[in-house]
């Protein structure tokens, strides 16, 4: 299949081409030219082989390559899971599951496309014989950073360097990226918020005069972020995957629609719901969920997009984020795919912090999505709540996803079967967690993981368990705006 970007529609090369770029060289975000439509009933079949048959089978309607090298792309990609389901799903009730994405190397939904991107990256690059090696910049909020490099950890012909907020992310996911071994990945920290260590990578892909530098040393950059389609297309399959599910256990009939509530913060995640829903997943309502950070709902509920507000910390910094970059492939999308509309929303976000869409565009998104946010007492609340009724814990990411799911549901009484996405092991935000159960304010992140075990009986991966021993290797910081000295330093291996 061939891509499009959102800025220039007149763009177009194969999908495969586009996951080494990563971005477009207008500052578009590349989308596909045409929504595949997916045999519901032949995938139902593949789901009987298991979850990565699924996955193979969505990324073979995006890119030219063989379904047995797919296959065997993601039987590899999802071997290291800590079950064999892959993403098994938790009932909640009659008509709520609970969808685990976190089951992967760094226990976060992250892995479920970061384990395949390298590998995209690996045949791709033999598919158009690029000379030059891929540099992949990468900011992160928290879990993108360590998923990413756990993928590209040590892969051939490629090198990642991983840009997180120095006081913006949890301790166990510093922790995890701060001690990542690979002799080709670098972590520096930014002092600043995610949206500038964002922005940070976004303009050194736009820097013309960076990108030749860096072709000369023998590099071309890409990026690891959802802004690459290579990270888009591998979300869609578990929304594929999660629908058979439903209707391999009767939870629907055959054409009976879904919801899917999505914890956001980038929009990538629900975004490959809805493009689930354009390939023909039926899908009631997709209700996005966010954190005291609420530039999404606003913009569900008004239109105006507007970034210029202040910035909170909390407890699910993941999504701690005002500036959505996929949200650009939705308004493509809304706008009827018109580039020029969505350059001159970006141009406005770029200059002034803020744009507004039309009343048809949102008479649009509300046929199809629901928004609201939980701050953070409801946040801790819903965590006490469900371990209190289910014997279920959840990470505070999930739980804002929860909390708004019962806000939908209470302002509606919709009964329709939802699919809560779980994007994260609770054990990554041990203190809030322990915090949101029993009311204990402990500040050591390991000796809160013992107390939180006791109290629900959860085992402690050893992913987190490990970490205490593991040495401090990554220690760089720079000021916001100045990453591209970092990058500089890491391809003359002087970085940190």
């Amino acid at each position: 299949m061939d891509v499009i970007s959102t800025r220039n529609a007149n763009y177009k090369i194969p999908a495969t081409q586009a996951v080494l770029k990563g971005i477009s060289e207008d500052g578009g975000l590349f989308v596909p030219e045409y929504f595949p439509k997916l045999d519901l009933h032949k995938l139902k079949k593949k789901a009987h082989h298991g979850y990565d048959a699924v996955a193979a089978a969505i990324l073979g309607e995006f890119f030219d390559i063989g379904g047995h090298t797919l296959k065997k792309l993601t039987e590899l990609a999802y071997a290291g899971f800590d079950t064999r389901e892959v993403v098994p799903m938790a009932k909640l009730s009659d008509t709520e599951y609970v969808m685990e994405l976190s089951h992967g190397p760094t226990l976060a939904f992250k892995d479920m496309a970061l384990q395949v991107l390298p590998q995209l990256i690996s045949e791709s690059l033999k598919i158009h014989e690029q000379e030059n090696d891929i540099l992949v910049l990468t900011a992160t909020s928290g879990d993108t950073g360590k998923a990413a490099m756990e993928g590209f950890r040590d892969v051939p012909r490629t090198s990642i360097v991983v840009f997180y907020p120095l006081h913006g992310v949890a301790p166990m996911q510093k922790l995890q990226m701060v001690t990542q071994e690979g002799g080709n990945v670098g972590v520096c920290a930014v002092k600043g918020n995610f949206d500038d260590a964002q922005n940070g990578v976004k303009e050194l892909f736009g820097n013309g005069v960076f990108n030749r530098e860096v072709e000369q040393k023998g590099f071309t950059l890409s990026s690891a972020n959802s802004i690459n389609i290579g990270r888009l297309v591998p979300q869609v399959a578990y929304y594929v995957y999660a629908y058979l599910k439903l209707l391999e256990e009767g939870a629907v009939s055959e054409g009976g629609a879904v919801n899917f509530c999505v914890p956001t913060g980038n929009f990538g995640n629900i975004l490959a719901a809805y493009y689930a829903m354009r390939m023909g997943v039926p899908v009631h309502k997709l209700i996005c969920a966010s954190n005291r950070n609420n530039v999404l709902t606003d913009f569900f509920d008004n239109g105006h997009y507007n970034a210029r507000r202040e910035f909170y910390k909390t407890m699910s910094p993941s999504m701690d984020i005002l500036i959505s970059s996929n949200l650009e492939r939705l308004l493509f999308e809304l706008a009827g795919r018109d580039d020029a509309v969505v350059a001159q929303w970006m141009a406005e976000l770029s200059s002034q912090g803020a744009y507004t869409i039309s009343r048809a565009a949102t008479d649009k998104l509300a046929r199809h999505f629901y928004a609201d946010f939980c701050d953070e007492r409801e946040t801790a609340a819903t965590i006490k709540d469900i371990f209190s009724y289910y014997g279920y814990v959840m990470d505070p990411h999930t739980a804002v996803a929860q909390c708004v799911y019962d806000k939908y549901v209470g302002e509606t009484g919709d009964n329709t079967p939802t699919v809560v996405m779980s994007t994260a092991n609770p054990y990554k935000f041990t203190q809030d967690v322990l915090f949101a159960l029993s009311g204990e304010k402990e500040q050591d992140a390991f000796a809160a993981a013992d107390k939180l075990q006791d109290l629900t009986n959860l085992e402690i991966p050893e992913q987190i368990s490990g970490l205490i021993k593991k040495p401090i290797l990554h220690g760089s910081v720079v000021e916001k705006g100045d990453q591209i000295s970092a990058v500089r330093q890491f391809i003359e291996g002087e970085l940190d």
